[in-house]
């Protein structure tokens, strides 16, 4: 308990005096549900195209208002796409399609869980193999499918067992849309269709519920907020910069290449990597007793954490009941925050595996941590 108390006491000092250090930790709430007409638009233009919107609603991943046109497609299950994050395996197609993406850490790297709902992509990939810790992940998800390349028994029966449905390159028999591209090398070369996927959803399926509570278009932002100009998070050999944009209101990504440069994190369609929040989880992990090699991330219960909206940043803890439930998160005052409308990843980032790197500094001259 003493040692627990200690660690809370060094992440509230840290908050407080709003200095950068390696071993620092931020946060910023979210909720288990979207506020009824958050964001919620009659009309908007786009492209000389009108396009009517249902007062009131919005999409559960996003918070972005509902289109009356997609009404139908918002009934659809989540679909969760593992996707190659290994420097071999860029540029990904499908990470700028999906509504919330996990990056977790695997063995001596990471790996993207890509929730697609609003929008899908053909093709999405490259696909790899699953992990035990994606099951309590995804587990808030309503029943997501999962398009994976496979995994070894244990994972593949944990998986099976589960509540995700597994639409994976086997399981699909055929009908997923699964194919190797000739382009690229095995193994970062495994591609599938959503629109295929999502046709193998068991009769029943419902959409996801919401993830966060997004803030309308009046609400201010926490008092305990903090301007940043972005964040570094060291992951299991892979250092992630996310750096706030003005001119586009969102965060791009950076990531560092096989010869350890840091560069733009860049789509096939040609758009660096971004989003509306980024969320920093410090979560534990344990060895998989399914798969003792790979480290399985532990997602119920509390911990620390920081999340980065709109250029600020606010310290705060995450708290999961359940696998069943979306993550609370909480500023340090102990309020929910409301997250921007939009695109979130989510790093599921080791002990102090952060550093906030403040307006107006070069980030070269922010260390990067070390968990």
């Amino acid at each position: 308990m003493g040692r627990q108390l200690a660690t809370k006491s060094r992440v509230l000092a840290l908050i407080v005096t709003a200095t950068v250090a390696s071993s620092f930790l931020a946060a910023c709430g979210g909720g288990a549900a979207t506020e009824e007409g958050a964001g919620a638009i009659t009309d908007t233009t786009t492209d000389a195209m009108t396009t009517t919107t249902l007062p009131g609603k919005v999409w559960p991943l996003t918070g972005l208002p509902l289109a009356e046109a997609d009404e139908l497609t918002s009934l659809r299950p989540a679909l969760v796409a593992k996707i190659d994050a290994h420097p071999l395996a860029n540029p990904q197609t499908g990470l700028q399609a999906a509504d919330i993406v996990f990056e977790e850490n695997v063995e001596r790297l990471t790996r993207f869980a890509a929730i697609m709902h609003s929008k899908g992509s053909d093709p999405v990939g490259p696909l790899r193999s699953g992990r035990t810790q994606d099951v309590d992940i995804l587990g808030a998800y309503n029943k997501p499918l999962f398009a994976w390349s496979g995994g070894n028994v244990r994972v593949t029966k944990a998986v099976n067992d589960s509540d995700l449905v597994n639409v994976g390159q086997s399981a699909s028999r055929g009908k997923g849309g699964y194919y190797r591209e000739k382009t690229r090398k095995a193994p970062h070369n495994l591609f599938a269709k959503t629109a295929d996927l999502w046709k193998l959803a068991p009769e029943g399926s419902g959409p996801p519920q919401a993830q966060f509570v997004y803030r309308g278009t009046s609400d201010a932002m926490p008092a305990t907020a903090a301007p940043a100009a972005g964040t570094k998070v060291a992951m299991d050999n892979m250092k992630v910069y996310w750096q706030w944009d003005p001119s586009t209101s969102s965060y791009i990504r950076f990531v560092e290449d096989l010869k350890r440069v840091s560069q733009p994190h860049m789509d096939t369609d040609g758009t660096q990597v971004s989003a509306s929040n980024v969320v920093v989880l410090y979560v534990e992990y344990k060895r998989s007793k399914a798969d003792r090699k790979s480290p399985e991330a532990q997602t119920i219960g509390k911990g620390l954490m920081s999340v980065h909206t709109n250029g600020v940043w606010v310290g705060g803890t995450w708290e999961r009941k359940d696998r069943t439930q979306p993550f609370t998160l909480k500023d340090t005052a102990g309020a929910v925050v409301r997250l921007t409308p939009g695109r979130t990843w989510i790093e599921l980032a080791r002990n102090y595996a952060q550093a906030i790197v403040p307006v107006g500094v070069d980030p070269k001259k922010v260390a990067w941590p070390k968990p």
